[in-house]
């Protein structure tokens, strides 16, 4: 029989398996305090349940808890960079950044990816699955007691595409801005998707008050098809007027991503359409310039261009922003650690 994945359960379900088991409701609280507040990793550990609810528990659920296989510190910035190991053996990577307002962590939505951007190290050996809530929480809980602070903001933005993953990512958000868990305001989330405009509306219908930011990425739908699969299947108008659904149904302004490349997404023209395809719309840019990988022969944009497609935009009347680099020194793309890490157990298997 297949265990409950406990911290994937919000509060009512929790009451609900513990009566299903004849223990009293009140229970629940008491234990998801243990798993949301304290994030214990061991049932042994909740040292006000009695030891018979305990070995209950532990026969018929599972207690995710990610182990800490690496991390890597900037010596530039503080950033760190996590590689953590999922119960199945299956690795995930998670940033902390520490600003002066607070600390910010980056998470996973799925191991791998299959969206198969053109310019990204995490999408290069495709999908294999997408994280349980309580493994998308988990890499919080860790980089918190890591650290011995509390993480202020989380952005969904590391390997995975989060709307490929949208009932977890759902569950997820809720168990994170729940007032008896974590506790972090909606405002203070901010989830990426690349564009699959079904979930991109229906995830408007929530009405939650958290940040939408889009993997843009090219001004028009041919430069997009160049760098993004994804566009195949969805045009790019298609997807601003999602954004554009987003707005209405929220009132939150929505943030693009916008990769510079070297050559190729970067020219007056780039910054003159994409002006023009999200004029009106309450929103923010911003502008990245990319991680080159090994494996693609993309190139980072020079900073004047950088600096002149930023001007050119602001001129149109865009708010636009540089995107800080952080972390530079440590593996700076996402899937970058994850995939040095396979590539070295793939060559220490074969020796």
């Amino acid at each position: 029989m297949e265990k409950t994945d406990i911290k994937s359960l919000n509060l009512k379900e929790l009451e609900e398996l513990l009566v299903s088991h004849g223990e009293k409701k009140f229970r629940a609280k008491q234990i998801y305090a243990w798993l949301h507040v304290k994030h214990v990793s061991h049932w042994e550990d909740m040292t006000d349940i009695s030891k018979k609810l305990r070995e209950q528990l532990q026969e018929n659920c599972e207690l995710t808890a990610l182990q800490k296989v690496e991390m890597q510190e900037s010596k530039l910035d503080g950033t760190r960079k996590y590689l953590f190991a999922l119960a199945d053996g299956n690795m995930v990577e998670s940033v902390l950044m520490k600003y002066k307002h607070g600390n910010s962590v980056c998470i996973s939505s799925q191991v791998g990816c299959r969206m198969g951007c053109r310019f990204c190290a995490s999408t290069l050996d495709g999908l294999v699955r997408g994280l349980k809530p309580s493994e998308m929480l988990d890499q919080i809980y860790r980089i918190q007691e890591d650290i011995g602070e509390r993480v202020s903001n989380v952005v969904v933005m590391g390997t995975g595409e989060p709307m490929d993953n949208y009932d977890n990512l759902l569950k997820f958000i809720y168990l994170l801005t729940d007032e008896n868990g974590l506790n972090i305001s909606q405002r203070n989330l901010t989830v990426s998707t690349c564009g699959i405009v079904p979930n991109m509306r229906r995830l408007a219908e929530e009405k939650l008050q958290i940040t939408l930011a889009l993997s843009l990425h090219a001004s028009s739908q041919k430069k997009r098809l160049e760098l993004m699969p994804v566009a195949n299947k969805y045009q790019i108008e298609e997807v601003i007027e999602a954004c554009k659904y987003y707005f209405e149904q929220t009132g939150r302004r929505i943030t693009f991503e916008y990769s510079l490349v070297g050559g190729v997404n970067d020219t007056d023209e780039d910054a003159a359409q994409l002006a023009g395809l999200i004029k009106g719309l309450n929103c923010h840019v911003n502008l990245i310039p990319v991680n080159p990988i090994k494996e693609r022969d993309y190139v980072q944009s020079n900073p004047q261009v950088i600096s002149n497609f930023k001007n050119k935009l602001e001129k149109y009347g865009i708010n636009v922003t540089i995107r800080r680099e952080m972390g530079r020194d440590i593996d700076g793309a996402c899937g970058q650690l994850r995939k040095r890490f396979l590539s070295h157990a793939e060559r220490q298997g074969l020796s």
